[in-house]
């Protein structure tokens, strides 16, 4: 029983729990309230009629002794005499018919003999209710008389008083009581459920993103009633929220994948600050650069050797040389353009402008000459490359609206092409622009002029080595090709 009220009392502290509790109180009170006035009113009448009664003695008394043609003063007296110590009874006032005074004793009534209708009694509280007089009319008395009798009414105060508060004493009883029940009750029926339901909310919103499903209060009471529904409904709106969230996050992470593959392959096929750019705009990507040193490489009858072995192995072969070409330009910063067929083209100096791109571009075409000799054709030989450099101003960029590709146009190209095209097996032909910008890092043997196919008589030199006393870009450069070979 304690842990019982404890835990109703603890109730008390839900904000529910009290607006519920208070309106059934007040609402039983003020129930109790209509219900105790009306009652009181008709107790006080008893009360006063019981005073009433009292009085009919004394005009029972003067009746029979005006039937008996007595002297009535002395019958008044009589009654006096014979009144007991605490009588309600505390004057009488005899009048005749016509309202003159006959005999007095005791207090002297309010009431007015002139006053009393014929037939009708008058009743008065008078002195603050203490005072309760009655008047009985002449046709009690033969027609001859008319009594006012007063009484005492305190004691019926004092009656009314202990009446009043037995009542509310009740009241207060009885709403306590149901109060407690509905305590009661409610934490059994509605308040333990909702407190549950509210703990479930609070679950469901730190676990609706996590892998294992929450244990919820409310689905160890399987009650069939509006809060069980709740309850149900509850739960299958959190498993339809989780199942939602979950497939939206596997689809973002499957798009998030998606999405770093196209990033992958956009920046695979395109430098990265094209592929920021390209993302952003929409049209043709293009720039002017001043000065950048492109280069061809050209791989030596490799055309003749496509019809002596197998597709696949002709371009497993060729995948594996490029592959190594595609390393040696990312160590050294350089941008790889494109291949055509058994060609590859580089350049340096953009999309990021750098000052030293005619040497990084020679360093990667002494690396590249390293690099072949790993790769053997099926009779033991090594594979042998031809390669162009030139340097000149260009335009770079990105056109059309599929199959994007990062390309370069300008004459300084068609000069880097026909340096590897017009080139010496094994050796690396740079034009007069790029030999004035390494000319002090690297030795070269003059070449002389030789006839360029559309540009005619172009001076050009073959590189021969590096020179001994490098600056701390050369050697910088050099410890790359090292680490290259």
């Amino acid at each position: 029983m304690a842990s019982i009220l404890q835990s109703s009392v603890g109730l008390l502290r839900s904000r529910l729990s009290r607006r519920i509790v208070s309106w059934v109180f007040l609402s039983i009170i003020a129930i109790e309230v209509v219900i105790f006035i009306p009652a009181f009113v008709r107790r006080y009448r008893e009360e006063l009629e019981d005073l009433q009664d009292v009085s009919s003695e004394v005009l029972f008394t003067a009746k029979a002794t005006a039937v008996m043609k007595a002297d009535l003063g002395s019958v008044l007296q009589l009654i006096q005499q014979n009144l007991k110590p605490g009588s309600v009874i505390l004057g009488a006032n005899l009048c005749a018919a016509d309202g003159t005074l006959v005999d007095t004793f005791g207090e002297s009534p309010t009431i007015d003999c002139t006053q009393v209708p014929a037939g009708q009694e008058v009743r008065q509280l008078t002195e603050g209710r203490q005072r309760y007089d009655v008047a009985w009319p002449s046709d009690r008395l033969l027609g001859e008389y008319i009594l006012v009798v007063r009484h005492d009414a305190s004691n019926v105060i004092y009656e009314m008083w202990q009446y009043a508060l037995a009542i509310v004493g009740l009241v207060i009883i009885i709403s306590a009581f149901v109060t407690f029940v509905t305590v009661f009750m409610l934490e059994r029926i509605l308040i333990i459920p909702i407190l549950r339901l509210r703990d479930d909310l609070q679950q469901a919103g730190e676990a609706v993103s996590q892998d294992r499903p929450p244990q919820f209060k409310t689905q160890a009471v399987n009650r069939e009633d509006e809060l069980g529904e709740v309850s149900r409904a509850f739960r299958a709106m959190f498993t339809r929220v989780r199942q939602e969230i979950t497939d939206r996050k596997q689809a973002e992470q499957a798009l998030k994948e998606e999405q770093a593959k196209s990033e992958k392959l956009l920046r695979n096929i395109l430098p990265d600050s094209i592929a920021e750019q390209l993302k952003q705009e929409v049209g043709a990507i293009a720039s002017r650069f001043e000065e950048a040193t492109i280069l061809f490489a050209d791989i030596v009858d490799f055309t003749g050797l496509s019809v002596q072995i197998a597709p696949g192995e002709l371009v497993n072969v060729l995948n594996q040389i490029f592959s190594t070409f595609d390393c040696i330009a990312e160590r050294l910063g350089l941008e790889k353009i494109k291949t055509i067929g058994d060609a590859y083209m580089v350049v340096g100096g953009l999309p990021e402008p750098r000052s030293d791109h005619a040497q990084a571009t020679l360093e990667m075409a002494i690396q590249m000459l390293d690099a072949i000799q790993a790769f053997k054709r099926s009779d033991g030989t090594p594979f042998r490359l031809r390669i162009g450099i030139n340097t000149g101003p260009v335009i770079a960029g990105v056109i059309g609206i599929k199959k994007f590709s990062y390309d370069l146009w300008g004459d300084a190209v068609n000069i880097a092409s026909r340096m590897e095209s017009h080139g010496i097996v094994d050796r690396i032909q740079v034009s007069e622009s790029t030999y004035r910008r390494v000319q002090e890092q690297y030795q070269f043997d003059d070449r002389g002029c030789i006839n360029i196919k559309g540009r005619g008589q172009m001076h050009t030199y073959l590189f021969k080595g590096r020179n001994c006393e490098l600056s701390a870009t050369d050697a910088e450069l050099s410890a790359t090709a090292a680490d290259g070979e």
